[in-house]
């Protein structure tokens, strides 16, 4: 959905600086980062991390150990500045790598995997490499990123992450054959008059039941936003 234009974006208690990154922050990246359970987490993995601004958002939400993984060297550079600036520099790991390359450097396993991965696999590719490597399946298709969380997720973790409706159904249907379920589901609509254009979802091994929601960015007019939305975003965009 909608990309933040701006070279650098203000968040209540953070930055992010954008101007050199692939990909800019989008709205998809701040409701996921708002949105996933985080609740008693102690081991966070973002892949693709682009700007920082999952594995930031993360920070401000809890108390864990973040590794925040991304293979661009513009994007990872961008990255290391926009962490090193904030205020929880000392527990997020930046990485320059991809997740099937990445091996966490303790053994350990991570509580929850978060990211906001390329979408489409069938697409037009974006004639920008570095913009068609991060929204196109290219460099990590969405088989890979699954294996990759399946290898690098905890017994009792979650994989959070976002993507078009269509590309959700089928990576949700994927994600069965391999013995995940999602317990979490967000679906966003634009405006209510728009049919849903992303779905937020939580994976976790076992058979579990699934809490369904659906929320609306714009109720009305352009910026007129719903109540939903602002109460899910408030601790982080300076204008709720």
């Amino acid at each position: 959905m909608a990309i933040m234009a701006n070279s650098h974006f203000r968040f209540k208690q953070f930055t992010v600086h954008q101007e050199h990154a692939s990909f800019r922050i989008t709205t998809d990246s701040v409701l996921l980062g708002a949105w996933a359970e985080l609740k008693e987490v102690r081991r966070i993995l973002d892949i693709g991390t682009g700007t920082g601004i999952l594995a930031l958002m993360a920070a401000q939400r809890s108390d864990a150990y973040i590794v925040a993984i991304e293979p661009d060297r513009n994007s990872f550079m961008q990255a290391g500045l926009n962490i090193a600036g904030s205020p929880w520099h000392d527990r997020i790991n930046l990485r320059n790598t991809t997740a099937q390359d990445y091996i966490s450097d303790d053994g350990l396993l991570f509580d929850t995997i978060i990211t906001n991965p390329p979408f489409f696999n069938d697409s037009l590719l974006n004639p920008d490499p570095g913009k068609a490597s991060t929204r196109h399946s290219i460099t990590l298709t969405h088989r890979e990123l699954l294996e990759s969380s399946l290898r690098l997720m905890s017994p009792a973790g979650t994989l959070q992450t976002v993507l078009p409706v269509n590309e959700a159904e089928s990576f949700m249907n994927m994600a069965s054959t391999a013995g995940l379920s999602c317990s979490r589901r967000l679906t966003v609509k634009p405006t209510p008059m728009l049919p849903p254009a992303r779905i937020l979802m939580s994976l976790g091994f076992g058979k579990r039941a699934c809490e369904e929601e659906t929320i609306v960015i714009e109720k009305g007019g352009r910026h007129d936003y719903s109540d939903e939305y602002k109460s899910l975003t408030k601790d982080f965009y300076l204008k709720f």
